[in-house]
């Protein structure tokens, strides 16, 4: 069954929409609204994609439109909102890619009728997409450095190359929530709780925007609930969910980073494309968050909507749903918005009004970004244009280190380097650069199409980095293993290899990549959890040697791994880094060598088996252990979990006993360091509502704060928590903060609480079960008891939603 093409916005056939309200704009955009032809306006609302012929960076490319080999002049004739990804698609020498689109903007300036430049968008989720610019860590590597300052200084260096390149607009952060880490776009993620995704997320669009280029939001909404982890897979997730889980990082984009643009997600919210989803892409996103810039389609997404999602019969009636609900610009082509469009405002159809609306807002962002005014142009680019300066690579190391996580260690690291003669490096992650990259990366993205190209710039493997961080030992390296396949001819060489060493690296891992080149990236999901190929077999079989061994995991995702941190063939020491960057073999080499203390924490659980997903350490009592079911989804490791070579207490909690629920409450705590190494402490501050006209959750995450503690030595952390930190949708479904008693504690992670993996210990039937892991290093926590009083608060737009962080000597 199709939807009837007289009917693009859900009425009944014989109702003509009201105009839509028009966005406010200067006398300058609205004068040139008015001098535009209908094809004029229609240009400016699609993007064109300079090497759309070239190799799949994008789902169903392939089956796309093209442009049949007419001159760039004759397809811009009318004008051009975009240029997609100039330099993304294929390897270009920066300088000169940039004079040429120098050249061409003037062009735009000079040839068409109204003289109007092109946005130019690109990708940047680990720095922007381009040939040797720099690769900085993942965005699953962002949360667990927990650290947003750090990551909005990346966002400024990614930004001052992107105007570098006369680039204007970039296609992140990502601020999807995990939920089920099958999904395959799970290393383009943050983490699983909102308000880190929420925090992270911002600092990135204000360090990206503070170069004034403007950040896109992706992916509006939900598309990490996707079933099964599937991608663009249906959403089935209630209003409640969405509201309290998944909108809360782009309301605090929105908000407190105030974000330039938003992409919509692939997927269907129960039954309705979000591509064409008045509800959240108007309702919500403009009239509720005050969102006021603009909307771009995901590539192809308007497309979708006919040859996909099934909702519609035609291009056009494609377009005509997702301008009425609110997608303004159609990405990366104008497969719908040019003449499928024109023909169902000019049958009637659809009112231009709303192609009017959307104009509106593309002159005002290219007023915004300074493409109108008379002297955009006057200045040529440099003609060598270093897009991986010391600046990008001392950043790139420092975050690099702060997000690797040690997930164990029996005493086998700091590996001193005066200790070891002989060093076994093995496993197919141990010495490809590729292996440090994320889906995202230029290398892994594009390059792997372009095999007779070098990467560029330089990046040392894991191997290179262990040889320099241990120059006095015997190094010998062999792969053993491919990261995919059945292949176990190359066992014996890297067993040898293992047996004569004194100690051995065992690097193993994912391969980031698309639609099935690949283990993890877009489009590759995967039914298990466990480490593709024989990796397993052939860490146990090292461990059998008897010789210490210390695992590397290089992924994009999490893995179920309880072999490597229980049991008898667990290795000695496991360190998880996502995806680190270009400096991330460096930073591991520190970190074994003990020239650098682990700090990263865990963004996401770490899980026990497949079966156990989805899950999140937000959940309520019934979505944990107990005894009215023999499934334990208890994970491997928790949700902020991650060991150091230093030790840490927490001591004298000390929380305001009573605050209002529309004011804020103070909650400060000591951090000692009884450790013989200075070392960063990320201290996380919980919350739970243990009686609620809604369910909540165990645990969930109010605060965090990376420190610094010498060894010996003490800090303060003072916490400033907005009442708001705890509000959720009430059987209303508006926001609220109802007032009683609330648990708040300081933990190592979010399973440090009393009881069991941070289950309540109230004698319940739910928490009498012993849920399946050992007592976890770290577990230490301090706990209080905060009453909220006053009446029920309806959250206010103008309410905070920030913790702020006080440190301080003791």
């Amino acid at each position: 069954m199709t939807l009837h093409r007289e009917r693009p916005s859900g009425r009944r056939a014989d109702e003509r929409p009201a105009p839509p309200a028009m966005p406010r704009v200067s006398e300058r955009v609205g004068a040139l609204l008015e001098a535009m032809t209908l094809e004029e306006k229609l240009a400016q609302l699609v993007g064109y994609w300079l090497d759309q012929g070239g190799d799949v960076v994008a789902p169903m490319q392939g089956e796309m439109a093209r442009d049949g080999g007419a001159s760039l002049a004759e397809i811009t004739r009318h004008g051009i909102g975009h240029y997609t990804r100039v330099y993304g698609t294929r390897p270009v020498e920066a300088g000169e890619r940039a004079a040429w689109l120098h050249d061409e903007q003037r062009r735009l300036r000079a040839e068409t009728r109204l003289g109007i430049p092109a946005i130019v968008h690109e990708e940047c989720l680990t720095g922007v997409a381009a040939w040797k610019a720099a690769t900085f860590p993942t965005p699953l590597a962002w949360g667990a450095a927990f650290d947003p300052e750090l990551v909005e200084e990346m966002g400024r260096a990614i930004g001052d190359s992107m105007r570098s390149l006369g680039v204007h607009q970039a296609l992140s952060p990502v601020l999807d929530v995990i939920r089920d880490p099958r999904w395959g776009r799970v290393d383009e993620c943050i983490g699983e709780d909102p308000y880190l995704v929420g925090t992270v997320g911002t600092a990135y669009v204000r360090g990206l925007q503070s170069t004034g280029v403007h950040a896109t939001l992706k992916h509006f909404l939900g598309y990490s609930a996707s079933a099964a982890g599937r991608n663009h897979a249906p959403v089935s997730a209630g209003p409640r969910e969405i509201a309290d889980v998944f909108l809360p990082p782009f309301e605090m984009a929105i908000r407190d980073g105030g974000v330039r643009s938003v992409m919509n997600s692939y997927t269907d919210l129960d039954g309705v494309p979000m591509a064409a989803h008045t509800g959240y892409l108007t309702g919500v996103l403009r009239e509720q968050l005050g969102f006021d810039g603009v909307v771009v389609s995901d590539y192809f997404a308007v497309a979708f909507l006919e040859v996909m999602h099934g909702v519609a019969a035609d291009r056009g009636a494609a377009a005509a749903l997702a301008l009425a609900a609110g997608i303004d610009v159609e990405l990366p082509s104008g497969d719908a918005y040019l003449q499928p469009l024109a023909e169902e405002v000019r049958a009637g159809r659809l009112d231009e009004s709303y192609v009017d609306r959307s104009v509106l807002r593309v002159l005002a962002q290219k007023e915004s970004l300074g493409l109108l005014d008379d002297d955009a142009f006057e200045q040529p680019p440099a003609a060598v244009i270093d897009l991986d300066t010391p600046r990008h690579r001392g950043i790139a190391r420092r975050l690099a280190a702060e997000s690797i996580v040690l997930l164990r260690n029996e005493g086998a690291l700091p590996l001193r380097p005066a200790a070891v003669r002989r060093l076994a490096v093995i496993g197919p992650n141990a010495d490809r650069a590729e292996a440090l990259q994320g889906c995202y990366s230029f290398a892994n993205h594009v390059l792997a199409h372009f095999p007779d190209h070098g990467i560029g710039f330089g990046i040392p493997t894991v191997r290179e980095a262990l040889g320099a961080a241990f120059p006095d030992a015997a190094l010998r390296y062999e792969p053993g293993a491919d990261v995919e396949g059945d292949d176990r001819s190359g066992f014996a060489a890297a067993l040898e290899a293992v047996r004569e060493a004194d100690a051995a690296i065992v690097v193993l891992g994912d391969q980031a990549g698309l639609f099935g080149r690949g283990t993890v990236g877009e489009g590759n999901d995967v039914a298990s959890l466990e480490l593709p190929g024989v990796q397993r077999e052939l860490l146990e079989a090292a461990v059998a040697t008897g010789t210490p061994v210390v695992l590397v995991l290089l992924t994009g995702r999490p893995y179920a791994v309880p072999w490597a941190l229980e049991g008898d063939l667990a290795p000695a020491a496991v360190l998880q880094a996502f995806f680190p960057g270009e400096e991330g073999g460096t930073a591991l080499a520190e970190v074994i060598s003990g020239a650098v203390n682990p700090s990263g924490r865990l963004p996401v659980s770490l899980p026990r088996r497949t079966g156990a997903q989805p899950y999140g350490y937000l959940h309520p009592r019934l979505g944990g252990p107990s005894d009215v079911t023999t499934a334990d989804p208890t994970p491997l490791r928790p949700f902020g979990f991650g060991l150091s070579y230093a030790r840490f207490a927490y001591s004298s909690l000390e929380v305001e006993p009573v605050a209002a629920t529309d004011a804020s409450f103070r909650a400060s705590v000591v951090v000692t360091n009884t450790g013989e190494v200075d070392g960063d402490d990320v201290v996380q501050l919980y919350g739970r509502d243990p009686v609620a006209s809604i369910v909540r959750p165990v645990a969930q995450l109010l605060g965090y704060a990376r420190v610094r503690v010498p060894a010996g030595g003490s800090v303060r952390v003072e916490f400033s928590v907005p009442a708001t930190r705890l509000a959720f949708s009430d059987t209303r479904m508006i926001r609220v903060v109802e007032p009683g008693d609330v648990e708040v504690w300081v933990g190592a992670h979010a399973a440090a609480a009393s009881g069991t993996a941070g289950e309540p210990s109230n004698g319940s039937i739910v928490s009498s079960r012993k849920a399946t892991r050992a007592e976890l290093p770290g577990d230490a926590t301090e706990r209080a008891v905060l009453r909220l009083t006053g009446p029920v608060h309806e959250v206010r737009p103008s309410d905070s939603r920030i913790v702020a962080v006080r440190v301080e000597t003791v």
